[in-house]
């Protein structure tokens, strides 16, 4: 489903699966990552669903918290985002020990052409979200730009990401369909 114009980089709160049509395979991502063959291929067989809510807290940071499931309701990362840019360590059983730190980005701040290409006049003209993660164990990088696309005529939340590991290079664009909550199964307690 596209994504509602209610719906702006600035509330990303919602309900939101991975359209595997409209993506690029991520497989090349997780592999420069050290992710193993059979976890990428789970991976990459999954539905990945991602329960967004984004808020402020009364410091005026914005905070985005992102539990992902998978196919079958089997728990995934966990994403907790403060837009502050400033560096926080993670762990988790898919990445490792990682840093990241995450903002608002104007576009035109964005150096790689990848990462600043193809979004809607409402990212253009306002910002983005960036995420930035170093991995501690494995020596890769991951940048990433969120915001929206028109892509085959509807609005869709999107990642553009580039992961680098030494002079390896590897991109993919994540393509979200918005699913409006029918029931009490697709809500998430915080």
């Amino acid at each position: 489903m596209a994504a509602p114009d209610a719906t702006t980089i600035r509330d990303l709160s919602g309900t939101w699966v991975m359209n595997k049509t409209l993506s690029d395979d991520p497989d090349p991502i997780l592999q420069l990552q050290g992710i193993g063959w059979f976890l990428r291929t789970a991976i990459g067989l999954a539905t990945i669903t991602l329960h967004a809510k984004q808020y402020v807290t009364e410091d005026g940071v914005t905070h985005i918290d992102i539990d992902q499931t998978a196919t079958g309701g089997i728990k995934g990362t966990s994403e907790n985002r403060e837009l502050d840019w400033q560096f926080r360590k993670h762990s988790d059983y898919i990445f490792g020990a990682v840093q990241g730190r995450s903002r608002f980005i104007k576009l035109e701040d964005v150096e790689d052409e990848f990462l600043k290409s193809g979004w809607l006049d409402e990212i253009k003209q306002d910002v983005a979200i960036q995420n930035y993660v170093e991995s501690l164990d494995a020596g890769w990088i991951a940048n990433q730009i969120w915001g929206f696309e028109l892509i085959e005529g509807r609005r869709h939340y999107v990642r553009h990401v580039v992961v680098t590991k030494g002079d390896k290079r590897e991109q993919a664009r994540l393509v979200y369909d918005y699913v409006e909550a029918q029931d009490d199964t697709l809500d998430i307690a915080y």
